[in-house]
Parts: C-alpha cells; structure tokens; sequence
C-alpha cells in the first residue's frame, strides 16, 4: 500500500535542491537519490527534435475543467509554487514556472541538451546495473529543421545512442506510414503503439507491449500512442491506421499482463495529462503512467488510486526518475525525483555531443543564420497565447495581405530572451513540420467562429476522453471571449475584426490566413519564409496581447 509517507519521500531528492535556492545547483546536487527497490524507470518525454541546450518557459495559463479545475498540473505561477513548497527565484521557480522568467533564464541558464540528459542516464544506470527501464513518452522525431531535414533519422540516433528500450509517438506519424515504419525497424527496441490498429483486420500496427525483466521482477510496459492523431494532424498520411483511446482494449491488456505473470505494470503513454487521470481511475492495474503529449513536469507523482502518474515536462527540460519496490506483485513503496537538466550544471557526455555535432554539422550554417532581432521575450506556451504566435498571425497578416490570421496552438518551440538576435533555427523550432504551407483562403464569419468553437471544444471540453490536449488556436486580426465553463459551440462571443472594430459578421467573406492545415496538397509557401520576410524589416516587439478575453477560467 502507498502510503502518505511515501509521497513526502518521493519528493526528497526534489526538496534537497532549494535548501540553496538562490544559487545553480551543481551536478551532483541534481543527481542525489537514495536508491529503492528492484526497478527503476527513467522517462523521457516530448522532446521535440531538441538535441541542444535551450530555454523553454512554462506556461503562465494552464486551465482545468470539470474535475480538473484547479488541480495540477492545472496551476501556474505563483500558485504552482505554494503547491509545491517551491521558493520564489530559485532554480526550480525558473524551471517549472514562468515567474520571474527573464531575471532567472539570464541566472541559470539554458536547459536540456542531448549530451546532459546523457550525462544523467549513464548516471542513473551505473548506479542502479540491471534494475533500469528507459523509455521515451513519444514527440521526439519532429520539432526542429536536422528532423525535418533527415526525416527523424537524426533522433532515432540520439535514441539508440542513448539506450532507450521502448516508446510511443504522435508527432512521428507526420512523416508518413511508410516512414514510421522504416524508422520503428531501425530502433533497435519496441516503438509500441497498443492503440493502433489497422482498418482492414483490426490487427496491431505496432507490438502492444515490451515486457522486462529488472532486479528478479517482471515489468510490462503497455504503449498509447496520441488517441487523436487522425484528427489532430492529417489522416492522409497514415489512411489504414486507426487510433483511438480504447479503454476496453487497454483493460484487457492489463489484465492479460498480470496473468501471464507481470509483477509491475507501466502504461506509456502519449494520452495527455487528464486522460491518464481518468484512465488510473477506471482501468485497474495499472502501477505507473508515465504520461506525455500536455507538455506538464510535476516535481511529484499524483497518485490515483494505487497508480502513479508521473509528468516529466517537455524539450528535454526534465528527466523522471522513479525507483520502486516490489512485493508480491504490487508496489510496496517508491522514490521519484524529476530532474531538471540545467545546462551549465551537468558536464555533457562526450559521446552524445559528438554525435550531436555530427548531425547537426550538414545544416550549421543554414541554422546559425541570423534572420532578425527581438526587443521582447519570445515564448509560446500557454492556453490562449504566446508572443512567438502573435508575430508569426502578425507576418501572416502582413505578408499574405489577410484579415484574420490563424495560427495553430502547439506547444512545442523554444523561448528568446530580449535583446537577442534570432536565427533561422530559432523560427525553425516553431515550424519545423511536414505540412507548413500558409494559405490565404476566404471564410465566412460563421466559419470562422465554428473553427474557433471547434478547438475550444477539443481543449475544454469537461470529459478528459473528449480533450485533443493541445493549446487554444492563435489568432490576429480579430479579438474575442472565451468562456471556458459554456457549452459546446457556446464558448466563444463578442467575435470582433479589430482593423474596424465591428462584429464579425455570419455572412461575410473574410480573407483568412493559416498554415498547418490537415488538408491535402494546401497551396503557399511555408510558413517560415513568410516568418523571415516579416523579420527582414527590423527587429521586432511582441507584448502579449489581450486579444482573447477569458471568463469563468
């Protein structure tokens, strides 16, 4: 049985670090753990193409609905660190929260990097010989130009190189059916996918299931890919590939893994956040979900019942660690630290930077081109905004000569600070994708506002399983409420053309421009290009806007 005792003690590598709040921690600092029990899994999660250092600030909105209201990962700022017992200034304030960012970005420094979560990893199994699981939450081979270039390739080397033992994805089924199997064949270790199934048979694309065997105990890791898939990103490039939540499917699995003598049970998971939430509710035996694709890091685990959910953040920020003791085919006890990878702390692996270096080399010069300037923090992460979405609406505008600008509401790209020179890699990080075109397109009013209920639908909706995870869709040109709490199709009012400052009407055509679209052969050039001609004329200053007007948040 898990105790109260056991979460305290999940959280004491965590609370070791703000004993010197004010000052960077050192590696070993980052790396202290008093180990526990026969097995330990080490997560790793929505990386999104990120092989070097970075800054990545945390949302400053994350909302909840229905049940989840309030309940992390649904808290930010300030209210994340009371939560948490987190000092204000210290080196998890700048890593886990957006207060503050600047001042503690210019005092710790950049996060993540290949070679230091290497560093990390090495650690951790030297430490613990033949007790380690190491697995990867998926949104690894897409989010910067070396994926886009190689087709994933250059992650699957870091994976191998790295010593992964199974994943799931979402973000890798944009290459292609053809590719993603070609990249699976290559990995040297399961890329699961227990959710997938294809059209004709209804057989498994992908194995269900890895099973291992780690300090005299038993795991079974259960793969989920992103449920949402076909939906979220275009199902033309995957046609006889069928996903889904399947819960039924899930149960089964679990149930058939404990009979065939699984001491210990791991859901892997690209769900989201609330969906596993409600999945540790409703499937029985499950012992941990490791869960990915909502971009959250919790410094502990929130416990369901007797499962686990651990969140281990997103662009190689955090590595989860989380050691356990098995008795009698259940979890008797557990330790956990999320381990944030500050750069300048964590002395990088020689082998992986080599090889960082060597994927990278072909495109070095292509991705230190300096494009434009910002006078103004850059970011992206957050429920309705990001100053990195308002300029690439404001280029749409601009250069495809639009009235209302759409941009989609992903969660991956990396962070500027002000004053900073901004490199085609730096745009690259927010567009790198396989379907970037920017097309300019006329929408009725009544269109526009059904676009916009349709993604506060997938993003608000009170049940967990209805939930696509992502953020609100970005938008210029027009501004809006967003009632969070209304029903479907009733969320979004006061829909204004801010250039008149007049209603949008039903009936008229409004010049719309976008990109991402999940239609097939959409025409315009990609989105980067219209993004550096608009930084061509002169740095540039995103504030963030108040264009979207919450209510019941």
């Amino acid at each position: 049985m898990i105790t109260r005792r056991d979460l305290l003690a999940a959280g004491a590598a965590l609370a070791a670090l703000p004993a010197r709040a004010q000052q960077a921690p050192s590696q070993s600092d980052l790396l202290r753990f008093d180990p526990l029990g026969q097995v330990t899994l080490i997560h790793i999660t929505d990386i999104h193409g990120q092989l070097m250092p970075m800054l990545f600030r945390e949302a400053s909105t994350n909302l909840g609905v229905g049940e989840a209201r309030g309940q992390p990962p649904h808290i930010t700022g300030e209210a994340f660190l009371r939560a948490f017992g987190l000092p204000r200034g210290g080196a998890l304030s700048h890593a886990l929260t957006d207060v503050d960012y600047v001042d503690l970005a210019r005092r710790f420094g950049p996060m993540g990097g290949a070679d230091r979560i290497a560093t990390i990893v090495k650690a951790i199994k030297a430490e613990r010989p033949g007790r380690t699981i190491l697995l990867d939450g998926g949104d690894t081979w897409q989010g910067a130009w070396t994926n886009l270039q190689t087709k994933g390739a250059d992650m699957v080397a870091f994976q191998t190189a790295l010593g992964v033992e199974a994943m799931v994805g979402h973000w890798e089924f944009t290459y292609g059916a053809d590719r993603v199997k070609e990249l699976a064949g290559e990995l040297g270790f399961p890329f699961l996918g227990g959710n997938i199934q294809d059209t004709e048979w209804n057989e498994d694309v992908f194995p269900a299931e890895a099973v291992f065997e780690r300090g005299g105990v038993k795991v079974a890791v259960i793969g989920q890919a992103f449920p949402y898939t076909p939906i979220a990103n275009p199902r033309w490039m995957f046609p006889d590939w069928e996903f889904g939540i399947k819960e039924e499917k899930l149960a089964g699995r679990v149930e058939a893994a404990r009979t065939a003598g699984a001491q210990l049970v791991v859901l892997l998971s690209h769900n989201g956040f609330d969906v596993d939430r409600k999945i540790a509710a409703r499937v029985p035996g499950i012992d941990v979900i490791l869960t990915g694709h909502t971009h959250d890091a919790l410094p502990r685990p929130l416990q369901v019942g007797t499962t686990l959910l651990i969140a281990t953040g997103a662009n190689g920020k955090f590595v989860s660690r989380l050691d356990l003791d098995v008795k009698d085919g259940k979890v008797a006890g557990f330790r956990h630290a999320l381990i944030p990878v500050f750069s300048n702390a964590i002395a990088p692996d020689a082998e992986m930077a080599a090889l960082v270096h060597r994927v990278r080399e072909p495109y070095a010069a292509d991705l230190a081109r300096v494009v434009g300037r910002t006078e103004s923090l850059l970011w992206r992460r957050g429920n309705t905004a990001g100053t990195w979405d308002d300029l690439i609406c404001d280029a749409l505008l601009e250069q495809r000569e639009a009235e209302v600008a759409l941009s989609p509401g992903f969660r991956w790209g990396t962070t500027l600070l002000p004053g900073t020179d901004i490199t085609a890699e730096d745009v690259w990080a927010q567009t790198a994708m396989t379907y970037p075109a920017a097309y300019r397109i006329p929408m009725k009013g009544e269109m526009l506002k059904a676009v916009l209920e349709d993604v506060a639908d997938n993003l608000f909706n009170p049940d967990p399983y209805y939930q696509q995870g992502g953020d609100m869709v970005r938008s210029g040109g027009i501004s809006f409420t967003l009632d969070v709490a209304a029903p479907s199709g009733q969320r979004v009012s006061a829909l204004t053309l801010l250039r008149t400052g007049q209603p949008v009407e039903a009936s008229r055509d409004y010049t719309v421009a976008g990109w991402a679209s999940i239609n097939q052969a959409v025409e315009g050039p990609p989105i980067w290009d219209v993004v550096f001609r608009h930084l061509a004329k002169g740095p540039v200053r995103a504030e963030p806007r108040r264009d979207v007007r919450l209510r019941n948040a």
